[in-house]
């Protein structure tokens, strides 16, 4: 009895220790991206978006505390991906502006959208990845 006991601490104390890994390596592979995608946005998005993320209003919209680029997840991966024109709403505002297509790589986009949606009042645990952008199409 006292060995299965022991086992099971054992197998336990494993199962634990990999599962808090498996968090750790997130971890540290969203802060490389954001920390990558600052790079990105400061090169291709800052001259807009300003560099507090806060847009011009009724121009360019805002990043920083967006509602948009949070509950719309797919569609600001589009916007970057593929450019987007026609009205858009962020924060109750309407912004009919157009955005180009930028150029970027997939990795590229998932980098700079870790880093919008994790800066300046942002917060975002799941990870956009390339997969992910990949998987997003024009229409």
């Amino acid at each position: 009895m006292l060995l299965i006991l022991f086992f099971g601490l054992i197998v336990f104390s494993f199962t634990a220790k990999s599962e808090n890994y498996i968090v750790v390596q997130q971890d540290l592979k969203l802060a490389e991206s954001i920390k990558n995608g600052k790079e990105i946005y400061t090169d291709m998005c800052m001259s807009c978006h300003l560099p507090n993320g806060k847009g011009k209003p009724k121009i360019y919209p805002p990043l920083a505390k967006s509602d948009y680029l949070m509950e719309k997840r797919e569609a600001s991966i589009r916007a970057i991906k593929y450019g987007v024109s026609g009205e858009i709403t962020v924060n109750g505002i309407s912004y009919k502006t157009r955005m180009s297509r930028l150029g970027l790589e997939a990795d590229e986009i998932a980098d700079v959208m870790n880093y919008i949606t994790n800066a300046w009042g942002n917060k975002n645990f799941n990870r956009i990845t390339i997969e992910e952008v990949e998987a997003v199409s024009k229409n």
